[in-house]
């Protein structure tokens, strides 16, 4: 080959290549900007913050009762291998996630509740991981999910809505007290008004899109996301009508389902791109039964 036809050819790959990757970044659930409420939420440097001095403080107190896992547990090494799959991912959502200091922690518990605070600080409780007998698909959607809530400064955006109330002007003082150095006497408020953020309850959008972000990056990091579909309806299944921890912030029900199979098709070629399989030749998703009761 002569060397223009070379240089040529070279140049038709770096522009198809260019023309891939620009088509991988631009298919899945399209990224929306995220609410201007966040800015009434306190300064995001103060919110991480709060989050880590509330997720230090729990992991201390589960520590004394010796309920944190081992770095040698199984199930925490299959949670950090999952997370490490997805967290490439993350920045498409959230710019600022590729400085996370992400972190993720199995808490020795039956509740059924996973969790993911502001800077990628995740937990999980073991309760969600033997009582609905998770396959690696339906923990990537629960991961996804926590994490979606986190990327999109959901819960700085909750308490910007609420950013009125005596608590959330508590909430805020407390953050920018950690931030700049507290007085030791206002050790108890923080405490008290940091264990609001984990609690925030999130609003119906909130949810909604944070089922899809989970789906995109599950699918993008090779997950099955028709998984979640199979999550909750196990959810729906196990809470028999009574309110799990998790189903407490995180509404449940034919809606939700409804509008991930509604987004499915969007998200299954990223997911057939990630597996290296033809979007239509995709088997069957098979999930686990539930444990006996």
């Amino acid at each position: 080959m002569k060397k223009p036809e070379l240089k040529n050819a070279l140049l038709a790959l770096v522009l198809c290549t260019s023309v891939l990757s620009l088509h991988a970044q631009n298919d899945g659930i399209p990224v929306t900007d995220m609410s201007r409420m966040r800015g009434l939420g306190g300064d995001s440097r103060q919110f991480d913050q709060q989050s880590k001095l509330q997720y230090d403080q729990m992991l201390n107190e589960a520590h004394k009762k010796d309920a944190v896992a081992t770095d040698r547990n199984p199930q925490l090494i299959r949670l950090r291998a999952i997370a490490k799959r997805l967290i490439p991912f993350t920045s498409r959502w959230n710019p600022e996630a590729a400085k996370w200091d992400w972190q993720v922690n199995l808490l020795k518990s039956d509740t059924v509740n996973a969790f993911c605070m502001p800077g990628g600080r995740i937990a999980f409780y073991n309760g969600i991981l033997t009582k609905l007998n998770l396959t690696d698909d339906e923990v990537a959607m629960v991961m996804g999910h926590e994490i979606a809530h986190a990327l999109r400064e959901h819960a700085r955006e909750q308490a910007g809505k609420n950013t009125a109330t005596s608590l959330f002007a508590r909430l805020a003082g407390a953050g920018a007290a950690a931030y700049f150095g507290f007085d030791p006497r206002l050790g108890d408020a923080v405490g008290n008004s940091a264990a609001q953020v984990a609690a925030l309850k999130f609003s119906r959008g909130d949810e909604s899109e944070a089922d899809l972000i989970g789906m995109d990056l599950a699918s993008r990091a090779g997950y099955d996301p028709r998984a979640g579909v199979a999550l909750w309806q196990k959810m729906g299944a196990v809470s028999k009508g009574q309110p799990l921890p998790f189903l407490s912030t995180h509404p449940s029900g034919k809606d939700r389902i409804e509008n991930m199979n509604k987004n499915m098709h969007l998200v299954l070629p990223v997911y057939a791109r990630a597996k290296g399989i033809d979007p239509n030749n995709l088997p069957a998703y098979h999930t686990i039964a539930l444990p006996r009761s």
